[in-house]
């Protein structure tokens, strides 16, 4: 059952004692003394449907301890330590003087109420109630888009340590296993918490290594006997058919079928790179910078200061891709706003969904890519999407078929191209070229002109893009470009408690204050 809190502490209030050692104007102060009004017990009560058994830990407590924590970063064990030792934190949460504070466990019993409740994010509702009920936002109509690489909380696994660990998770967990592995899995003993010892260097010892551990995999999956198997067992099952096959191909000389096995060429799409957090994902953010992890997403009002909101996803994928987070970011708008993003937003579809919700868009376009270095772009091409025709520079003109199946529409100039003095700079197919006009193409052909040519359009990206690097630096700042959990859903609900306790402490220096029972902001919100 839910716990109340009344106000009865373990030796002296460290508010009442020591009000004049907390710094003024800091989140500990505010939090001493408003943070039942920014944690009332009530938004809490869906949490503790029972009312019998032994009450719980007020939970404007623990809501007030992991605001702290996600502001500062610290684990759940250096957050109680400054919970028993730091009399800021102490007067933060209406600890007494004496008072050894709670067993770590506690914050992630109480992060799993959250997670599992129908509001989890509440700490960072509770404190967007605030920013509305201050206006702050009022006449602010900017928001700018952006996204991060959060690194993952687990060590990245190679092939062989991914097969060996997920091998391991079946014996574990599902019924019968051992058995059916110790007649099936020979390439390795299994109860050694080490590789196998080989000859690592050499590439055929790794090589035969791969090919039996494979083997034992797809074997120990095979002779399973049928059962009824419970969630943690159909994981790991589930994740060692995954691993077993998504860096292996069958070997040179083999067509699949005899069981024999090489590391494959390249990199499979989606690869899971840990068994530890099957979530994780690899993720370039760019042709030199490449992380293992998760994708923050963010929308962040660049006058105030303040994260609209934000998200964390997968790393990989169509649906966690900049642009389809988007939609998401603003679908809570109330009214018509100026989205601001960098090319990774400047897709057909996401400025089709923003400009039939009445939003304004100055979203950088993605940059033209020429068939050939320095040759002409589709820029340099006359296109009439409604005449169904393309004019190439040359002068050229051919029809437009019809549309295939992701909506672009291809115009044919092979044969036309065969005699063309400008071919060596248009194309390098020895057919000649094919230019493909996209689904949305009008509405990409005109935001290039726009980026191209409105000093207006470059006076609000050049002075209000920028300000969303420093939130993203805000977001990532003491440590938290790692993650502290595993999997997207813990990790969501971190990136939103982090973004509340960072939007408070922006409110509070903006002057932050609760007065007969109204949120005011008592300073200049310039």
């Amino acid at each position: 059952m839910q716990g109340e809190w009344f106000g009865e502490t373990v030796g002296p209030d460290v508010w009442v004692t020591c009000r004049e050692l907390i710094p003024a104007g800091s989140v500990f102060a505010f939090l001493a003394e408003h943070r039942g009004g920014l944690f009332p017990a009530v938004a809490f009560a869906d949490m503790y449907p029972s009312g019998n058994g032994r009450p719980s830990m007020p939970p404007q407590i623990l809501a007030a301890a992991i605001t702290l924590q996600a502001l500062h970063g610290l684990s759940d064990f250096e957050t109680v330590q400054e919970l028993r030792c730091d009399l800021r934190w102490k007067a933060a949460c209406g600890l007494g003087l004496h008072d050894m504070a709670f067993d770590p466990s506690l914050l992630a019993y109480f992060r799993r109420r959250l997670a599992r409740s129908a509001r989890p994010n509440r700490v960072f509702e509770a404190v967007r109630e605030v920013v509305k009920a201050t206006g702050v936002l009022k006449g602010k109509h900017r928001r700018a888009l952006d996204s991060t690489v959060l690194d993952d909380a687990v060590a990245t696994q190679d092939t062989v340590t991914q097969i060996i660990a997920a091998i391991r998770a079946v014996i574990r967990e599902v019924p019968t296993a051992h058995e059916v592995a110790a007649v099936q899995c020979t390439a390795h003993d299994y109860t050694d918490p080490g590789k196998p010892p080989i000859a690592w260097n050499d590439p055929g010892a790794r090589a035969a290594l791969v090919d039996a551990l494979v083997g034992d995999a797809l074997r120990l999956l095979g002779h399973l006997p049928e059962q009824q198997l419970g969630e943690k067992a159909a994981n790991a099952v589930g994740i060692l058919a995954l691993v077993a096959g998504q860096d292996v191909e069958p070997a040179e000389d083999s067509d699949g079928r005899d069981g024999r096995w090489r590391i494959a060429r390249g990199t499979v799409h989606d690869r899971t790179v840990s068994t530890v957090d099957p979530e994780a994902r690899h993720i370039h953010k760019n042709r030199t910078r490449h992380q293992e992890g998760f994708r923050a997403h963010v929308a962040f009002e660049p006058e105030t200061g303040l994260f609209t909101e934000v998200a964390l996803t997968a790393g990989s994928g169509a649906d966690n891709h900049e642009a389809a987070v988007a939609q998401d970011l603003l679908a809570d708008e109330d009214t018509a706003v100026t989205a601001l993003g960098d090319a990774a937003y400047g897709t057909g579809d996401l400025r089709e969904h923003l400009h039939a919700q009445g939003h304004d868009l100055v979203i950088k376009p993605p940059p033209l890519k020429p068939a050939v270095p320095g040759g002409f772009t589709s820029d340099d091409f006359t296109v009439d999407t409604e005449q169904g025709q393309v004019t190439c520079p040359a002068g050229h003109t051919a029809r437009l078929g019809r549309p295939l199946a992701n909506g672009a529409r291809q115009a044919q100039f092979k044969k036309l191209c065969a005699t063309c003095p400008l071919k060596d700079r248009c194309t390098r197919s020895k057919t000649g070229r094919v230019f493909s006009v996209h689904a949305k193409y009008d509405l990409l052909k005109a935001a290039r002109e726009q980026a191209a040519t409105d000093p207006g359009w470059q006076a609000e990206y050049r002075r209000w893009r920028p300000p969303v690097e420093r939130a993203i630096a805000w977001l990532v700042a003491k440590g938290n470009r790692r993650v502290p959990y595993r999997g997207v859903i813990k990790n969501n609900v971190w990136l939103h408690n982090r973004a509340a306790a960072l939007n408070l402490r922006r409110l509070i220096n903006l002057g932050l204050t609760r007065t007969n029972g109204t949120w005011t902001l008592t300073t200049a919100t310039a």
